[in-house]
């Protein structure tokens, strides 16, 4: 198992690095290109989000005991997933040629407003990201926090096995100690009959 999820590893790292040079190149490149590697990286990504989710089936089937390493990982991972998806969000938004285009006109002229405007619509734009992927967050902590009360409920319903086992073993000696108390008192009386 170990070994399948480290075969997954590798190919997140091979790919996310992909991922990053292609994200840093995406503002540079003329209109045709940036197109194309646009495409190419959003395809990447949403190959580095399938891998991620057959890493996070490779934990869950990991022994409770041994899991708590490869959530580490996978944390992490995911961590490193949502800042390629921010910096790749960034990268169209910064030097967007379609974004200029419309702001600047065909002739080149443009005014002081709508750079103003580009720039609020811009920040707000990165507002909302950095909100979304504290909402991601915020739903991660959740499921991990669903994860660890079901290992909890498991390891009560195992004790409350064990407790139930126990208390038929001792029913059973309670049944045999009354059987033989029983006979015992059957013992005696014909015994004192004996002696009367």
């Amino acid at each position: 198992m170990s070994s399948d999820f480290e075969g997954y590893e590798q190919d997140f790292a091979v790919l996310t690095a992909e991922i990053t040079s292609k994200i840093s190149r995406v503002p540079r490149l003329p209109p045709d290109e940036k197109k194309q590697m646009v495409a190419n990286v959003e395809k990447q990504l949403e190959e580095a989000k399938e891998l991620l989710e057959q890493m996070d089936l490779e934990v869950r089937e990991i022994p409770p005991q041994s899991r708590g390493m490869y959530s580490n990982r996978m944390r992490s991972y995911k961590q490193e997933m949502g800042k390629l998806e921010t910096d790749f969000k960034r990268s169209r938004i910064a030097y967007s040629d379609e974004v200029r285009n419309e702001l600047l006109g065909d002739d080149g002229n443009s005014s002081e407003n709508q750079l103003i405007k580009l720039r609020e619509e811009r920040a707000h734009l990165l507002d909302n990201t950095e909100r979304l992927e504290r909402s991601s967050r915020r739903l991660e902590a959740g499921y991990q926090i669903a994860v660890e009360t079901e290992q909890i409920g498991q390891e009560m319903l195992e004790n409350l096995s064990h407790d139930r086992e126990k208390i038929q073993r001792a029913r059973e000696r309670l049944r045999e100690t009354d059987a033989n108390l029983g006979k015992s008192s059957r013992v005696l009386t014909g015994m004192l009959r004996r002696l009367m």
